[in-house]
């Protein structure tokens, strides 16, 4: 099981990021608009450059539902490969066989 520190700091990332969303990609097509004069452009890279960096979505780390797991993760099942071999060994997983030899 992860830190409960580090699932919740994910959480706020996540919130952040939601709230953020909207006025960051404006500032990004601002930025990347090469008919704005370069004065606008620079100034809304100087904003976006002033908002806080875990409303980046890229700080947003998948962890693991079940567990908090940062590594290992299915993006289709949204768990780890740990969890899911219990879950699967528990018959919980539709289609999922565990092999044993």
């Amino acid at each position: 099981m992860a830190k409960k520190s580090a699932i919740e700091k994910n959480e706020r990332r996540r919130k952040l990021v939601a709230r953020d969303a909207v006025k960051r990609a404006e500032l990004k097509l601002i930025a990347a608009d090469q008919n704005r004069p370069l004065e606008e452009r620079f100034a809304a890279r100087l904003k976006l450059a002033e908002m806080p960096r875990n409303g980046a979505k890229v700080r947003i780390r998948n962890r693991c539902e079940v567990t908090g797991r940062p590594r290992a993760y299915y993006r289709k099942l949204g768990i780890s490969r740990i969890a899911m071999r219990d879950l699967g060994s528990a018959g919980l997983v539709p289609g999922l066989l565990k092999s044993s030899w």
